[in-house]
């Protein structure tokens, strides 16, 4: 089975707007509220290819509850952990000429609400895979993934990181299956600017002499960067054609390799484009009929 966890869940409340005038009222042409939070939209795309999943994480408030009734109503399985104070944050997102994201800043989490989740990762075996995405909410210990790494190290559990930075390092010594960096995640970790294809790949093979088996760095409209566990080295282009947003796209690509190296590992980097591709040049997380029309194929 697939895990995802998402410490700090979200609404994502859409507004679409012809264009954006800072300093005065603006009026959305429409909105759309759906379910966020990196590794939510990893699940939802999983669905969409067949692959099942449960969703981890934290819950909170009203907009907790409703978060929980979107994931019913798109028939992705859950195990939130409801916490007994705050909410669930709302992040907007507006849409204009430009894209631009307000993140909310997410309840806080007591130790026991923490242990919770904790004990649902006890019996993860190496049948499992299990994906840690995104920030980490108030009140949880900033390495709680590598804490979790630590619970699970020994138990051949095929792990997925798609994180900051800053959290990076302290997991790769636990050999991550894959962690999939954009060019500003990567260029933090080995603090420097990364301009051409040979820096990049100089950097990927970084995090892997640092113990990451694959790594899949993300380039938004210049494609992707592989370099697999074997060493080999794929560069793909971007695959949709012109993109209108980028929320969810990385995610979309985690699932799409994740379902192609299930299904045909040789084309793992294809699917993981065309996941992301459909995302980034759709409304909200791509479904399994753009994700086939952009690899060229019927669903």
């Amino acid at each position: 089975m697939i895990y995802t966890v998402t410490l700090n869940p979200a609404l994502d409340y859409t507004m679409h707007l012809d264009a954006l005038s800072q300093g005065s009222t603006n009026r959305s042409a429409r909105e759309s509220v759906t379910f966020g939070g990196k590794g939510i939209n990893v699940s939802a795309v999983l669905r969409e290819l067949g692959l099942p999943s449960v969703v981890l994480g934290f819950a909170a408030g009203f907009t907790g509850r409703e978060l929980c009734r979107l994931l019913d109503e798109a028939g992705l399985s859950h195990k939130l952990v409801m916490l007994e104070e705050g909410m669930t944050r709302i992040n907007v997102k507006l849409r204009a000429d430009r894209e631009t994201e307000i993140n909310a800043g997410g309840p806080a989490v007591r130790d026991g609400e923490l242990n919770r989740l904790l004990e649902q990762l006890e019996g993860l075996t190496e049948e499992d895979t299990l994906v840690l995405a995104g920030s980490v909410p108030a009140g949880v210990p900033s390495r709680i993934y590598e804490q979790i790494l630590s619970r699970l190290a020994g138990k051949g559990v095929r792990v997925v990181v798609d994180t900051e930075p800053k959290w990076m390092k302290g997991l790769l010594p636990y050999r991550p299956f894959l962690v999939k960096p954009n060019r500003a995640e990567l260029s933090a970790f080995v603090g420097r600017e990364l301009h051409d294809e040979e820096e990049l790949l100089s950097a990927a093979r970084e995090l892997q002499r640092l113990g990451a088996q694959n790594v899949l760095v993300s380039l938004g409209g210049d494609g992707a960067l592989l370099l697999d566990d074997a060493g080999e080295v794929r560069r793909a282009a971007a695959m949709g054609g012109k993109p209108i947003g980028t929320v969810g796209a990385g995610d979309s690509m985690v699932a799409g390799f994740l379902f192609g190296v299930s299904t045909d590992k040789d084309n793992a980097l294809r699917y993981a484009l065309a996941a992301g591709g459909a995302t980034a040049t759709g409304e909200g997380i791509a479904t399994a009929a753009r994700i086939y029309a952009v690899l060229g194929l019927s669903d």
